[in-house]
């Protein structure tokens, strides 16, 4: 059982005279480790008079490079997406023996390959006094990870910013809220000074409303919701990448759809590119849309649905019997009445009088 959904990600930028537009590049594909199935993805850019380069970053991101030849006065970003939302457990995964409790060491080749995601670009008295509340005693690494990331969502207050860039850890501890971002980039700082691997990850967040209310807590979204979010990634040995959203104190699962993941949130911005001097006015639709639902428990068939389907087995009945085909039994049967051992229904015939009964 699934749901499927199409997501519709159109960013416009309309300039106030002919501008040069430099080479953009554009990270708004699926990762290779995206987990939640991606079944359409398309990328639609005006002026359509450009060269398309697709690329692979140094960790492994899909970047759409364009080079455009002529000047004008709108840069528009289409992404179109199909995905299904299946299930996803994100404790499924196993974990090397050495680092099934926190801390560990990581052997040295792989500490060596993972060295861009242990640099430690900030600290300060917040931060330092915040890494204090952090036991160190041996515990579950999975039992730490969640802690870890509860904490941080109960001390950060989620919060929409439109200024660009990123808080820095100081100032995201000081004022105690903060944006995904904010709260993502601290986190991984957070888990590099905790001597773990971990990277920043932008994305799309897809919400859909549940079929019925909580009866006990927040019910989630009054309406489905997509947007552009960030969260962290740990890499623990012999699971490899695990997703934590600070934001919400939960592990990222089919709804968080990686987009780029890089050591240092700069290299992860969704477009990079620079216009000439210019006065510009911003627009965006960022939307989801349900094309497909399986029938589930919590939303089965509709009674125009169930009518459906007994009529097609009604007629599906009436031309077996036109053509006289019959269900028969093969094999030797498992029951036999000892009533009537010779009878068809024990025998020979699919049903009998009494066969569901005993």
């Amino acid at each position: 059982m699934s749901i499927r959904v199409a997501i519709r990600h159109r960013t416009e930028y309309h300039f106030d005279r002919s501008v040069s537009l430099a080479p953009h590049q554009i990270r708004l594909r699926p990762a290779p480790h995206a987990r939640t199935p991606i079944h359409q993805y398309s990328l639609k850019v005006e002026p359509s008079q450009h060269f398309l380069n697709w690329q692979q970053d140094p960790f492994g991101n899909f970047v759409a490079r364009h080079v455009f030849r002529e000047k004008t006065r709108k840069l528009v970003i289409d992404v179109g997406l199909v995905v299904e939302m299946v299930t996803i457990n994100p404790f499924d995964f196993f974990v090397e023996e050495f680092a099934e409790h926190f801390p560990f060491e990581y052997p040295k080749q792989l500490h060596k390959e993972l060295k861009p995601y242990f640099e430690c670009t900030e600290s300060g008295p917040r931060l330092t006094n915040w890494l204090r509340g952090v036991s160190r005693e041996p515990t579950r690494i999975v039992d730490f990870l969640v802690a870890l990331n509860q904490r941080l969502e109960q001390d950060i207050e989620y919060v929409v910013r439109m200024e660009p860039g990123v808080q820095t850890c100081e100032e995201t501890l000081d004022v105690a809220r903060g944006s995904c971002r904010d709260s993502a980039w601290l986190l991984v700082q957070i888990m590099r000074h905790l001597g773990l691997a971990a990277r920043f990850v932008s994305g799309y967040l897809i919400q859909l409303t549940p079929d019925q209310e909580s009866l006990d807590g927040p019910s989630g979204p009054a309406k489905d919701f997509t947007d552009l979010h960030a969260w962290a990634e740990v890499y623990v040995p012999g699971a490899g990448w695990i997703g934590l959203d600070p934001t919400s104190g939960l592990f990222a699962g089919e709804g968080h759809i990686p987009l780029a993941c890089t050591p240092d949130y700069v290299s992860a911005a969704p477009v990079t590119g620079a216009v000439d001097q210019c006065e510009v006015e911003f627009r965006f639709v960022n939307e989801v849309t349900r094309i497909h639902e399986d029938p589930r428990v919590t939303l089965p068939y509709s009674d125009e649905q169930w009518q459906s389907v007994m009529a097609l087995g009604d007629r599906l009945d009436a031309e077996l019997a036109t053509n006289d085909v019959r269900l028969t039994m093969g094999g030797e049967p498992t029951f036999v009445s000892i009533d009537d051992m010779d009878g068809a229904e024990w025998n020979t015939a699919a049903l009998g009088t009494h066969k569901r009964e005993r």
